[in-house]
């Protein structure tokens, strides 16, 4: 009998580890709780607030439940204000933004994995690098370039940048050399299936979970933009729903309430993407961290 095997047997031992286990269990829930309150304590400061008249948002001590709770700041504000245009707004371009990157990410992440054409490795590594170039850097060249071609009407200018992002091209090019193999593509060239049948009949399903967590990320991405909107938008009819919030702050007048309502009503939508992805996400992500 080997000397592992009698320190296996041995109770006094056995329960030494059960101990130190059942101690590293309770260390690692106390910290995921701590982090947990880290996150969640603002949203929950900002829902209570959100119920408070503007006088007692920043009273001290802090006080987690709204005593007495009013809804007169979302009746102002959507009294008020177009709330529900800057939502609408928001929501329309980040929509047709995920659909158009979802679509185009894929394409061009499924070229760059599976098809050899000259110039392949340059145009890889110069979209690649792009990574590395603050979105605020190329703000006004990207502006120029659109108000020279004369396409800076709303809904266009909001939706370009976000239309083929070099994250979401690089995502798919992984998950595609990863998942699916070149003897099924074969195959089905073999049996006449067409390129594009290629892609839409064998590529899509397989990416479908890179599919739904390139969705989430897109869509918060462009329904949270701040600086574009800024800089194409001047007509307050056609605010989005960041821009129309930091209106409400004005030159002088800070209206905390306000901003407190519509900050709260504005993470809905996103919300709400989460829940209805989170399962195509999480296996998104797990799938990206296993090389198979």
């Amino acid at each position: 009998m080997t000397t592992r095997e009698i320190t296996a047997g041995d109770p006094r031992i056995r329960g030494a580890r059960e101990g130190r286990r059942r101690t590293s269990r309770v260390l690692l829930y106390a910290f995921l709780i701590s982090l947990l309150l880290v996150f969640a304590l603002p949203l929950l400061w900002a829902l209570s607030s959100s119920f408070k008249a503007r006088g007692d948002i920043f009273g001290y001590p802090p006080d987690l439940l709204p005593s007495p709770g009013t809804l007169a700041n979302y009746r102002g504000l959507l009294d008020a204000h177009p709330f529900w245009s800057w939502l609408l707004t928001s929501t329309v371009v980040a929509g047709i933004s995920t659909v158009a990157a979802v679509l185009l990410c894929a394409l061009a992440g499924f070229a760059f994995a599976k098809y050899r054409f000259r110039g392949k490795t340059v145009l890889f590594n110069i979209m690649f690098s792009s990574l590395a170039v603050p979105f605020a850097v190329i703000v006004v060249p990207l502006f120029v370039m659109i108000a020279k071609a004369h396409l800076t009407t709303p809904y266009f200018a909001l939706v370009v940048p976000w239309v083929a992002p070099a994250f979401g091209i690089f995502m798919m090019r992984q998950f595609t050399e990863q998942s699916i193999p070149d003897a099924l593509l074969d195959a089905a060239r073999v049996d006449g299936c067409t390129e594009f049948g290629l892609f839409r009949r064998i590529v899509l399903p397989l990416l479908r979970p890179a599919l739904g967590a390139l969705g989430v990320w897109s869509f918060l991405n462009s329904y949270n933009s701040l600086i574009w909107p800024l800089v194409v938008v001047s007509d307050p009819g056609d605010y989005t729903l960041p821009l129309g919030i930091q209106a409400l702050f004005g030159a002088t007048n800070r209206q905390y309430d306000l901003v407190l309502a519509g900050s709260i009503l504005a993470a809905i939508p996103s919300l709400l993407v989460f829940f209805l992805l989170r399962k195509q996400l999480l296996e998104g992500l797990a799938a990206g961290a296993v090389k198979s």
